[in-house]
Formats: structure tokens, C-alpha cells, sequence
């Protein structure tokens, strides 16, 4: 596999390397010690589908709040979705920036996000499917977003006739300017 960091610390997109023959072909999707070569955490403890009947289903930008935070391997297994994470690190030199990759069906490529970061995506074909697997068991309380759209943040979705949102992830909080700098309405990540 081929292992490569974003633009985000500790965020890396990994592309197999499959060895083909007539059958088609066979590759590694996670290496325990390749991701710990990279200070990635392997040990998934949960794994979860997302299925998406509509093109431009949004679903994001969620994360859980410590002592909860968790790291995810996310794969688009069917379909195609525009995936994007975002820097919610106080102390991190990319602090409020954000990275989108597509995941396809059929380009097999995956996100490796760390602890500290937003995620979402938006569904680029009808009938998509999304894999994660995650290193973190989840606990409702700790479940946390923000707007997809906030202007702070500056994500630039694919454009698309229809967006679906759930009524909970167009009622996260915006992140808003004040005297003093940035501040988040909803808890930030130390």
C-alpha cells in the first residue's frame, strides 16, 4: 500500500497496490506495522456502513469530544463521495483548515483521519456506500460537528442540484469571530 499525508498532519490517504491476475486482484488494506511506520493507529475496535441513496447527501462535519476522540479509516466501497476533513487541533499549524479527496468504488483509495478532526462527506452518485472503521467505541454524549457550510471554515463543496442533510447536522453550530480571535460555540478539541 501506498501511504501518503495530506496537507493536514497526521491525516494520510492510503492507495492499495493490488497484484492482479486473470481472477482480477488481491491487496492489503491496513498494515498494522506500515501504519504504525507513520504513528497511525490501527487497532479499529468498531466498523460501521453508510448507505446513501441520493447524489449530494451530505452527512458531516461530526467528531466526539475527548476523552472520546477516535481516529477512522474511511473507504467509499460503492459509489463515489467527496471527503473532507477539518483541523479542529487548537495547537495545530493547520488549525481550522480543511482537506477534501474523492473516494470511489472503483479508485479504492482511503482517509486516514487522526484524533482532532472534523469529518464529513458528500455523496457523488446515487446508491453510494462508505466504510469506516474506527479506533474508538462510540459514546453518544461525545458525539460533536460543525456547519458544513460555515463561512470560517470555507469548504467547497461539489455543487449539486439537491443537497439531502439530516435536521442534526444543519443544527450544529457555526464557528464565529469575536474580539479576542476564534472561538467555537460548540466545544473545540484541546
Amino acid at each position: 500500500m501506498k501511504i501518503t499525508e495530506s496537507r493536514l498532519p497526521g491525516a494520510y490517504v492510503i492507495e492499495i497496490e493490488p497484484v492482479t491476475d486473470e481472477r482480477g486482484f488481491f491487496s492489503r488494506l491496513v498494515c498494522q506495522r506500515e501504519f504504525q511506520s507513520h504513528g497511525m493507529n490501527s487497532n479499529f475496535v468498531q466498523a460501521n456502513i453508510s448507505y446513501n441513496i441520493a447524489r449530494g447527501t451530505l452527512r458531516g462535519m461530526h467528531f466526539q469530544k475527548p476523552p472520546f476522540e477516535e481516529e477512522k479509516l474511511v473507504r467509499c466501497t460503492r459509489g463515489a463521495i467527496y471527503d473532507v476533513i477539518v483541523d479542529l487541533r487548537a495547537d495545530s499549524p493547520t488549525y481550522l483548515r480543511w482537506f477534501a479527496i474523492e473516494l470511489t468504488g472503483e479508485n479504492h483509495k482511503m482517509l486516514y483521519i487522526p484524533k482532532g478532526m472534523a469529518h464529513g462527506f458528500q455523496t457523488l452518485a446515487d446508491n453510494t456506500e462508505v466504510s469506516y472503521q474506527h479506533t474508538a467505541f462510540y459514546v453518544p454524549e461525545s458525539g460533536s460537528g460543525v456547519r458544513w457550510d460555515d463561512p470560517v471554515l470555507g469548504i467547497e463543496w461539489p455543487a449539486v442540484e439537491k443537497r439531502v442533510i439530516s435536521a442534526a447536522d444543519q443544527a450544529w453550530s457555526y464557528l464565529v469571530r469575536d474580539g479576542a480571535g476564534l472561538k467555537q460555540e460548540c466545544e473545540s478539541i484541546p
